[in-house]
């Protein structure tokens, strides 16, 4: 580990690639793990949580890790793709020690963790030698000053703490994916995810929510009250929230729907009369949806809100009036390529694609997939019997009804051998 920087912040190391021997990325880092037994000796660390292909979480020992720099971590290659299981005598970095109440009794300083380096002892063991503190803001400051000191020096890192904030762990969640930052929030311990919930934002939480499995949705949405979950509902696609409230109990499924605003509940309300593994109970109900006296420039400037997935920024649809689902007659669509390739200022019904087959509601999952194959597409409209749009089946859609459930948790196939 010549290269290897004598000392390396936690945080810095969250979602940096890690390597193996031949140059290939085999996962990204997640956490690191130590064993934590007293606030005099430097904990050692017992290695990292690693996300491997298929977003499952394994577990990298130390002594497999050959070199980290600032932009990469290498391993022997040789790694065991048992999904990570935190032991009792572990304690996860980033996860449990970030936002801790800590007190440095030789100055009197007293703060929260905001991170945590480590670095290589005598014995070449790695082991948690410093803690970043800030302490609470004073007066007119937006922050509060930092310290970095040694491990030895600080009081509180030991232990459990019932009221810790989350404050610096929510900052990290806020730099991933809403996937990578749903993974992390899986596996915390369960205090420490209810403590991070309540501080996230609701639109953030949407998003989370959406990556993550079904029964974690259920838990978190049922901890809290009712007028928050309905306005994380609202923030959240609607039908990933007809599926989530699909599976409330149907008392409670009911009261949020009656929290929630009325343009909203009715989407919801609309998808879940569909049977789920249909194309109905399937379909976005919100695709990019336009008159045909709209211009070019005006699909093109509604299909860069950085807000569409890929698939449903590939189409526009186009109709009569009312735009919204159900709409006025459908006409047809027309596909971002073919977009970009004309002049801005002419009428999107100058760009219409009248000959693409659409979906009804009643398709099976089925039928979905081997229409999305047979004309090679992202996403297809589905169309009522009077012609009416009513939304689009995207593959996106698609993959989220087909993968068997807890796909997540399953054996990945690629990577090191271990």
């Amino acid at each position: 580990m010549s290269s290897t920087p004598a000392r390396v912040y936690a945080a810095r190391m969250v979602g940096l690639p890690i390597f193996d021997p031949q140059g290939d990325q085999v996962g990204k880092v997640r956490d690191l793990v130590a064993a934590v037994r007293s606030e005099v000796h430097q904990p050692r660390v017992l290695g990292l949580v690693a996300e491997v292909f298929g977003r499952r979480r394994i577990f990298v020992p130390m002594t497999r890790i050959t070199n980290i720099d600032s932009g990469q971590v290498y391993t022997t290659g040789l790694l065991n793709m048992r999904r990570f299981e935190q032991r009792p005598t572990e304690t996860l970095v980033m996860g449990q020690m970030l936002d801790r109440t800590v007190r440095v009794p030789h100055t009197g300083v007293t703060g929260t963790v905001y991170d945590v380096a480590m670095e290589q002892a005598r014995n070449r063991d790695w082991v948690l030698s410093r803690v970043a503190i800030q302490e609470p803001a004073k007066g007119l400051r937006r922050r509060g000053q930092t310290h970095v000191v040694e491990w030895r020096d600080v009081e509180g890192l030991t232990g459990r703490e019932e009221s810790q904030g989350a404050t610096h762990l929510i900052a990290a969640l806020n730099e991933m994916r809403p996937a990578d930052a749903a993974n992390m929030l899986h596996d915390l311990p369960l205090e420490r995810r209810s403590a991070v919930v309540a501080a996230l934002d609701d639109e953030r939480l949407a998003d989370v929510l959406e990556e993550l499995p079904e029964e974690d949705q259920v838990d978190i949405l049922g901890h809290l009250d009712h007028e928050r979950a309905a306005d994380i509902l609202e923030e959240m696609s609607a039908d990933d929230a007809a599926d989530l409230i699909a599976d409330l109990p149907p008392e409670t499924a009911e009261a949020l729907l009656s929290l929630m605003e009325p343009d909203e509940a009715e989407d919801v309300r609309r998808l879940m009369s569909y049977e789920e593994e249909t194309a109905g109970g399937m379909m976005t109900p919100e695709p990019v949806i336009l008159g045909p006296d709209a211009t070019i420039a005006d699909a093109l400037a509604h299909v860069r809100n950085p807000e569409l997935t890929p698939s449903l920024a590939a189409l526009v649809y186009v109709c009569r009036q009312p735009l919204e689902p159900p709409t006025g007659k459908f006409l047809g669509v027309a596909h971002i390529q073919r977009l970009l390739r004309e002049p801005p200022s002419t009428l999107v019904a100058g760009a219409l694609d009248d000959s693409m087959e659409s979906l009804r509601p009643e398709a099976s999952i089925d039928e979905v997939a081997a229409h999305l194959a047979t004309y090679n597409l992202v996403a297809a409209p589905v169309v009522d019997d009077n012609g009416h749009l009513l939304g689009a089946v995207t593959v996106d859609d698609l993959l989220d009804h087909m993968l068997p459930e807890g796909w997540r948790d399953r054996p990945v196939t690629q990577g090191a051998d271990g």
